[in-house]
């Protein structure tokens, strides 16, 4: 717990909420955190909750620093935790003027960094210079309302350095949440990407009125998309797919009702444009950003067979008709 320090969270949602409820339930560890809008957190302060994400979530404001300015949020932290949408982290990061080079990171996004097409840690560990061993992931299925509920929920911690990967899990395991860890720091960022994508394909299947017979099967290709693209892009040899972090997590995404990409995928089943999609839910859709970012990905250094997630790019990015994109591959399922 030492070496961890002071432990600052960037980013205001739900998940970064959940993750606040997680960090202070021994009832000892204080945070930093960082919210871009000073009336979030005058309300904050008076409530007790969040004002805007997981409101039933109660937090005991006094071992909460808040801050905001990215900057001394970050000047004041030993360990920083992501939990910025992807669409939004370049812009919120190039804000950042402190050194995090020797920080410790953990990734609580799900998503890929937009225009760079790159993995985070590749963007943190490229543009920052941090070490791949100071930086590590969250995953696996556990949505943040069912934090909010107290439900049994389930994390994976990835990172090259197992000890940094250990002390995290530490920090976050409580009565109703479990950790584990891994070194497959890049397979994990990639298949939390994918699941999201899977899970607008689940949605917009859902929302053209496909039953569950069908889900099942397109799921179950799903889960062999991924892995066929993750051992392409990063092979190792102890990888289990089947693990939580990678299966879990997908089946979760895909199936729940928590789930926003599958809520995003069943508007758009449903005959509502992306903009409208978007609009009407009022949170952010990562995997719709993610379809792009690992169709390019794919298209220019992997060339992996992903008929799920080109089906998805062709509704979402050339309008194809969701009913006829589905039809055509449900030719590819087996």
């Amino acid at each position: 717990m030492a070496e961890l320090g002071k432990i600052g969270i960037l980013g205001g949602g739900s998940w970064a909420t959940a993750i606040a409820k997680m960090l202070l339930m021994d009832g000892k560890q204080q945070i930093n955190w960082f919210l871009r809008n000073p009336a979030d957190i005058r309300q904050f302060k008076q409530s007790g909750h969040n004002p805007k994400y997981l409101s039933l979530v109660e937090l005991d404001t006094t071992r909460i620093r808040f801050y905001s300015n990215i900057n001394q949020a970050v000047a004041q932290s030993d360990t920083l935790v992501i939990a910025i949408p992807s669409p939004y982290l370049k812009l919120q990061i190039k804000r950042m003027r402190q050194d995090i080079s020797k920080k410790t990171i953990l990734i609580a996004t799900k998503g890929i960094v937009p225009d760079e097409n790159m993995l985070i840690s590749d963007y943190l560990h490229e543009f920052y210079q941090v070490p791949y061993e100071n930086i590590a992931t969250i995953s696996g299925p556990c949505h943040a309302e069912e934090v909010a509920y107290e439900r049994m929920s389930f994390l994976t911690f990835a990172c090259q350095d197992e000890d940094k990967a250990k002390t995290l899990a530490k920090c976050f395991e409580c009565r109703f949440v479990h950790t584990t860890t891994t070194p497959d720091l890049f397979g994990v960022e990639f298949g939390s990407t994918l699941k999201n994508v899977y899970a607008i394909a689940s949605g917009i299947c859902h929302g053209l009125k496909y039953g569950d017979n069908f889900r099942a099967v397109l799921v179950s290709n799903a889960i062999q998309e991924m892995k066929r693209f993750i051992t392409t892009a990063f092979p190792d040899e102890n990888r289990k797919i089947s693990d939580s972090v990678y299966t879990g997590d997908l089946l979760v995404t895909a199936y729940s009702k928590f789930s926003r990409n599958r809520i995003f995928g069943t508007m758009i089943g449903k005959g509502y444009s992306v903009k409208t999609a978007h609009v009407e839910m009022e949170m952010v859709a990562e995997g719709y950003y993610g379809t792009k970012c690992m169709k390019e990905i794919n298209d220019k250094l992997y060339h992996v067979h992903m008929p799920i997630l080109d089906a998805v790019y062709n509704v979402l990015y050339e309008r194809v008709s969701p009913s006829i994109e589905i039809k055509l591959l449900s030719q590819y399922l087996h």
